[in-house]
């Protein structure tokens, strides 16, 4: 799938959730209820871990989270450019995603890439666009699509090879590819605490910013191509 692939034509993606609320008791009753029957699920293994234990976790999954940044990337020439979209209201940071997915990557021939963005990003940020009412740009729907139709690229399914078992975190790639860490401040388990309790909306920005960043140096290892220069990676 890459040994053709423009990379121009990719936009590099990453997106940080938290729970939807600042702690379960800030839920209301019905989401609440809902919240425990999943507790009940995840925290099978540990009974000790109450429903409040595990809502730090609630951030991972669309029906209990919410995204508070989205970061992109994408290759002009020997330059990265990087954007994100952040802030408190949800809404408004899905439509003014979808609204850059429509405008520039409508076209056949641009893909969206994401380590793990095809069992988290991608799906993640379709179902929040649903549950906000953003209607889905085309790029990002996958329904009733064959595979091959999907312009979605996910850099730790490429680095499976097939062994659909493995998980291959992108901090642990970017070490043996001798990419500079993304997680040299925060990882994505700190990002609620961050957000909720420090406010440090920028911090999470800064940090998302550096996993699009990891990814792209990632697929460009994958595909023999040369690190991107520190000094050719601007905001825009």
């Amino acid at each position: 799938m890459i040994d053709d692939l423009n990379i121009e034509n990719v936009l590099f993606l990453d997106i940080e959730t938290v729970p939807a609320t600042p702690d379960y008791n800030s839920l209301d009753e019905t989401m609440r209820t809902l919240w425990d029957k999943k507790a009940g699920i995840i925290g099978k293994n540990d009974p000790e871990q109450t429903p409040a234990d595990l809502y730090e976790r609630a951030g991972i999954y669309a029906e209990f989270g919410k995204i508070v940044c989205i970061s992109c990337g994408f290759m002009r020439g020997s330059t990265f450019r990087v954007k994100s979209f952040y802030g408190d209201y949800e809404e408004d940071i899905l439509k003014n995603f979808a609204s850059l997915l429509t405008r520039s990557y409508s076209i056949d021939k641009y893909k969206l890439c994401a380590h793990n963005g095809k069992e988290f990003d991608f799906p993640y940020i379709s179902r929040r666009m649903l549950i906000n009412g953003v209607k889905l740009p085309p790029i990002l729907n996958a329904a009733g699509k064959k595979p091959w139709e999907v312009k979605h690229l996910d850099t730790m399914e490429l680095w499976k090879f097939g062994d659909y078992k493995h998980y291959t975190s992108l901090e642990l790639l970017a070490a043996i590819f001798g990419i500079p860490t993304p997680k040299d401040d925060i990882d994505g388990s700190q990002v609620g605490e961050v957000y909720w309790k420090e406010k440090d909306l920028k911090r999470i920005v800064t940090y998302c910013e550096k996993d699009v960043l990891t990814t792209a140096q990632l697929l460009r290892r994958y595909m023999g191509l040369p690190l991107i220069k520190n000094d050719n990676v601007v905001s825009v």
